[in-house]
């Protein structure tokens, strides 16, 4: 596995594009502050039995667990494949 180390900086420039292409390839990414300390980002798999971070997060994070309720009971929109328009 290849984990990619980068700056702070290059997270802060394009962070939602960053974050895409971990999780779409499912490989972590260590960023290194400023004092040169490391933090680890890495894709959550919900479906991933042996992930007990969601569920350790919804028993001991009373914010997460109501995020994760008002979610369950939000109206779902429908997932929409790219058509092509005719006119």
């Amino acid at each position: 596995m290849d984990i990619k180390v980068i700056p702070l900086s290059q997270l802060q420039t394009d962070a939602p594009g960053l974050l895409t292409r971990c999780c779409d390839s499912g490989q972590p990414v260590v960023v290194e502050i400023p004092d040169h300390r490391l933090v680890a980002i890495q894709p959550l798999d919900a479906d991933d039995e042996d992930d007990t971070l969601i569920s350790d997060l919804i028993d001991t994070n009373a914010d997460f667990r109501a995020l994760v309720e008002k979610s369950a009971l939000s109206p779902r929109k429908p997932f929409v494949v790219n058509s092509v328009r005719t006119e």
